[in-house]
């Protein structure tokens, strides 16, 4: 029997971001509120119609790197920018 139970598992869709560690020790403190991505065609495919309810951000491709969800709450189109506003820190690990 399959132990991989899809009604147990969350819906939440998450959107995963890897960052510097400047940034992403600025979204940790809760200094910045909003995070940036040219528009492009990569960013397009990843972001238009796309609805989220967390970020999943990590700083470093390591599998024990810095790591913290955020709320998401919207991505507004801004001249060449996509900008993704955040919501609070719901989980930090590997600090």
């Amino acid at each position: 029997m399959d132990c991989y139970n899809r009604k147990t598992m969350t819906s939440n869709k998450i959107l995963h971001l890897t960052l510097l560690k400047k940034w992403f020790d600025l979204i940790a403190s809760g200094k910045k509120t909003k995070e940036y991505r040219k528009i492009k065609p990569y960013w397009n495919k990843r972001l238009v119609g796309k609805k989220f309810d967390e970020i999943y951000f990590k700083n470093g491709y390591s599998k024990n790197a810095p790591f913290m969800r955020v709320e998401f709450k919207s991505i507004k189109k801004e001249k060449e920018n996509y900008v993704i506003y955040l919501g609070k820190v719901l989980e930090k690990k590997n600090f």
